[in-house]
């Protein structure tokens, strides 16, 4: 590839990031819209199944994905995958029932699961003979962490001023462009690990979206919809368990399996791997209970919420620029990973001081911390993984990452969503009766939730403590050692 097409691609893998990302959490600033119109009297039970839908295929299909790339080339998976998106897309702006939109949604997450994860795969292939630095993957991690922040915002605003269903259709003349594009100019290197006839371990990659969708299943619906003693939850917890024991025993016995054990004796996988879920657990944290905070603390509107996450996401932009200077200057993945969990304490630990009364530009300082914790996290620790990875597990190894964020995010939020329930000791004998209480009543309902808030946040500060002693297990850089027996070679041939 010519420089200048290495530049284009790059710049299609960033927008092919932007629309996974918005997509995944575009759609829960716009579920009143899309229920008024769809099914006004029955649709609002229905709108957890909008965003889980999404999720749950996402993440099924991670690990299959990855064995994909090694055994095809990332360019064709990449392309299927924008394909599977678009599609999805075309499907979900044309729904006509609830019904029809959350099948369409599945299909649009299957094709997203890709998108944020074989586009990684990509990045790294993209870079030109001699170069030492996988420099697309610090800032298209920045930028699927800045999606996540804007993306509400952007719903919002789509939702108020044009109809719902552009939500899913500007994906269409985007996601036709990046396919086109990727076509003509992508020229990836072939899998140069794998050599003769391939057997893709399909029943290993059912059992790890069995042991996915189950465990997110329950997650989702532990302490919500039913109790977490109920026979529902406890069906699914036992069937995620089955799943996953299988899918281990799967692995150890398969000639080609989805996703090597082997790869977990490599200390910068393996660690890697469970920096990225902690931080997962953690993101929804800072997130989500913020975005609670100021609606139920302080009055502010959904739409208005999403505009206190920009400073976040600045912060990880800008740390993320500064990142990829400082490692072309050969500061090490290792130091962003201590320096950027050490940070991400912090921040939490300030958050756990919030009050009802707090200021609001404190909280904004805040949010601006924690983009810069998490900014130097996001976009390294793919990095990290990337080269550490033998040459022909690249493509497993990089859709592990997002695949463990995903199993973090999901028990991070089910951790925090029980300690809230628990540790609320207010009128009305739960979080439940909050929005129904007047006067003294919700004055102290208000304190006491903010009051529990306060504790999960620190929680979130033990998890990034944690993130900092794993990162001091993290070997030295590479490029300060030289490459290793096995390593992935540093350029990567056309």
């Amino acid at each position: 590839m010519t420089e200048t097409q290495r530049k284009i691609g790059f710049l299609v893998c960033l927008v092919t990031i932007v629309l996974a990302v918005l997509d995944m959490q575009i759609v829960s600033a716009a579920t009143v819209p899309i229920v008024r119109d769809l099914d006004p009297g029955h649709g609002i039970d229905k709108i957890p199944w909008l965003i889980s839908a999404f999720s749950l295929a996402s993440a099924a299909m991670l690990p299959l994905y990855g064995k994909l790339c090694d055994v095809l080339g990332a360019k064709r998976v990449f392309l299927g995958a924008v394909g599977t998106f678009i599609l999805g897309s075309a499907l979900c702006g044309a729904a006509q029932s609830i019904g029809q939109l959350i099948a369409a949604r599945a299909v649009q997450g299957i094709g997203a699961g890709g998108l944020m994860s074989v586009t990684m795969v990509v990045i790294a292939q993209l870079r030109g003979p001699g170069e030492k630095d996988a420099k697309g993957a610090g800032m298209g991690g920045i930028i699927a962490g800045g999606g996540m922040a804007v993306g509400p915002w952007i719903g919002g605003v789509l939702a108020d001023h044009a109809s719902w269903r552009w939500i899913f259709y500007i994906n269409l003349p985007l996601g036709l462009a990046v396919l086109a594009l990727g076509a003509l100019v992508l020229k990836l290197p072939r899998p140069s690990g794998l050599r003769g006839v391939h057997r893709i371990d399909f029943p290993g990659a059912g059992l790890a979206a069995a042991f996915s969708t189950t465990l997110l299943l329950v997650t989702e619906w532990g302490g919500k919809q039913y109790a977490w003693s109920s026979p529902q939850i406890v069906g699914l917890a036992v069937l995620s368990a089955a799943a996953l024991g299988l899918f281990l025993w799967r692995q150890v016995t398969a000639a080609e399996p989805i996703l090597p054990l082997s790869m977990f004796r490599v200390p910068e996988l393996r660690w890697g791997f469970a920096i990225q879920g902690l931080m997962g657990a953690a993101m929804v944290g800072s997130m989500y209970y913020v975005m609670v905070y100021l609606q139920v603390a302080r009055g502010v509107a959904s739409s208005s919420a999403g505009l206190y996450l920009l400073p976040m996401a600045f912060g990880m932009t800008a740390v993320g620029i500064v990142s990829a200077k400082l490692a072309e200057r050969g500061w090490a993945e290792r130091t962003f990973t201590i320096g950027g969990s050490a940070v991400a304490t912090v921040a939490f630990l300030l958050l756990s001081t919030l009050g009802t009364h707090t200021s609001l530009w404190l909280l904004r300082a805040d949010m601006l911390l924690v983009g810069l914790g998490f900014g130097m996290l996001l976009g390294q620790l793919i990095q990290l993984v990337q080269e550490a990875a033998p040459a022909h597990q690249l493509g497993v190894a990089t859709t592990s990452i997002r695949f463990f964020q995903t199993l973090g995010t999901a028990l991070g939020a089910a951790l925090f969503g029980t300690l809230i329930t628990r540790l609320y000791d207010g009128p009305g004998g739960g979080t439940d009766a909050l929005a129904s209480l007047t006067g003294a009543e919700r004055v102290a309902g208000v304190s006491a939730y903010v009051s529990a808030m306060d504790t999960v946040f620190l929680c979130g500060a033990g998890l990034m403590a944690v993130c900092v002693l794993l990162g001091l297990l993290l070997p030295k850089s590479r490029r300060e050692q030289g490459t290793s027996e096995g390593a992935r070679p540093v350029a990567v041939g056309t």
